[in-house]
């Protein structure tokens, strides 16, 4: 039996991610904390699943409920933010576009986190920790500091995002 808690996940977890239930390669995978370890949460398997690290950027430090709420929100059709889709529902779902390919640009990159924030519904980052590793998470190749900062103030100063003691409020 593998000794590293990711490859215990990966091993129990059939080699898929607990969320969209597609294959997940280890390269791409990291463990999840149900309950965050920064909120207290413990290390054994029990509170431990294999996700994508686009996933794990996305659910961050987020409380259990709010971690419930994201996926109850996807109704049974979990999106990966990694672009991939759920094999969860015989219901086939289009793929996000993948952001290197779709947004070059300063006006692109803006416009394919606007996109990608209102698919969110409800599921939207509620704080500005959250919502910058969301961002992040989006750009699997990366993006700059300063690119990353220029996004987060472009939607701030066009008033898509509110940012009042680190909560964040959308008007999208």
């Amino acid at each position: 039996m593998p000794t590293k808690p990711l490859d215990r996940l990966m091993f129990v977890q059939g080699g898929l991610c607990f969320f969209c239930k597609q294959p997940l390669p280890k390269a791409e995978a990291s463990v999840e904390h149900l309950f965050a370890s920064s909120n207290g949460g413990s290390n054994n398997d029990e509170n431990c699943v294999a996700c994508c690290k686009s996933v794990n950027a996305l659910l961050g430090s987020m409380s259990l409920k709010e971690k419930f709420q994201v996926v109850l929100n996807q109704k049974g059709q979990f999106k990966c933010p990694n672009s991939v889709t759920s094999t969860k529902t015989a219901t086939p779902s289009k793929k996000p576009p993948k952001a290197p390919s779709v947004a070059k640009t300063k006006d692109d990159k803006f416009a394919f986190v606007v996109a990608n924030l209102k698919r969110r519904g409800n599921s939207k980052p509620r704080t500005l920790k959250t919502l910058t590793t969301t961002i992040a998470s989006l750009y699997p190749k990366g993006l700059s500091k300063a690119e990353l900062a220029s996004l987060l103030q472009q939607l701030q100063s066009t008033g898509k995002v509110t940012v009042k003691e680190n909560k964040v409020a959308y008007s999208l």
